[in-house]
Order: structure tokens, then C-alpha cells, then sequence
């Protein structure tokens, strides 16, 4: 009995003495700041794009498998445009940014997108059960002038 008190002691010292080790390196990034004026873009009109979603039992099945969101590929790269003015959280708003940014194509900035949600839970209210998202975002676009 005491061997085995002996063993437990000794496999607890050394499970306390090792430990995962975590090295992390970082360099401090220059601050910089770039200012742009409003004379640096040409701005489009108003322009909008519209998404829904449907979430059951909060998957969306639809997309589960496929990514969409507000970034456009060119060639080996994936390119987001910035996007002033919010921070996109709702994975519907996203996909409407999306495609806002596929119907206008050329542009290099999103300015102040203004979104309209309309949330239905159509089975009994719970929305963990079933929930239909539709989203329609308003912005203007910008181009940086040459």
C-alpha cells in the first residue's frame, strides 16, 4: 500500500512539474496613419443589396457547406473591401453586403451602410427552432481617385 501512495505521490510532483509552454513573439507594428479626405474618392449614389437567410435549429443549412461573405476574390488573393461606418456582425447583413458589392463592381470602400432586418420566427415564436432573417443594406461606394 505505501508503494502505491509512494507512486501516486511522485506521478502528482511530476504531473505539477511539467507544464504546456507557450512561446510567443511579436514586433510592434510602426503607427501608421494614413488620412484621406473626401476629395481623395468619387462617390457613387445610394445603392442597395438584399439577403435572406434560414436558420433551423440556428444552422443555416443553405450555407453550411459554402462561404459567402463580403470579400471579393481576384486571382490567388481574397480581397475584403472596407467597410466605414459599422461593424458587420450578423452573418445575413454580410451576405448582403455581398452582394451590394457583386451588383456594383469597381469600388473600393463601403461608406456608412445603413441595414433594415426583418426577423421572423414562424414556428411558435422560438426562434431556435426556425428563424427567417431578410436584410437589405443601403450605402454609397466609394473609388479612390488616381
Amino acid at each position: 500500500m505505501k508503494i502505491f501512495k509512494t507512486l501516486f505521490f511522485v506521478l502528482a510532483v511530476s504531473a505539477v512539474m511539467t507544464s504546456c509552454t507557450n512561446i510567443h513573439r511579436s514586433m510592434r507594428e510602426a503607427n501608421v496613419r494614413v488620412e484621406l479626405q473626401k476629395e481623395d474618392f468619387t462617390l457613387s449614389g445610394q445603392v442597395s443589396g438584399e439577403a435572406t437567410s434560414t436558420r433551423i435549429l440556428m444552422i443555416d443549412w443553405k450555407r453550411l457547406f459554402k462561404s459567402e461573405d463580403a470579400t471579393l476574390t481576384g486571382g490567388s488573393m481574397s480581397l475584403s473591401i472596407p467597410v466605414i461606418g459599422n461593424l458587420v456582425s450578423d452573418p445575413t447583413a454580410n451576405y448582403a453586403l455581398a452582394e451590394l458589392m457583386k451588383a456594383n463592381e469597381g469600388y473600393d470602400v463601403v461608406f456608412y451602410p445603413q441595414y433594415i432586418t426583418t426577423t421572423k420566427r414562424p414556428f411558435l415564436g422560438l426562434g431556435f427552432i426556425v428563424t427567417k432573417s431578410e436584410v437589405k443594406v443601403t450605402a454609397r461606394l466609394g473609388k479612390m481617385k488616381d
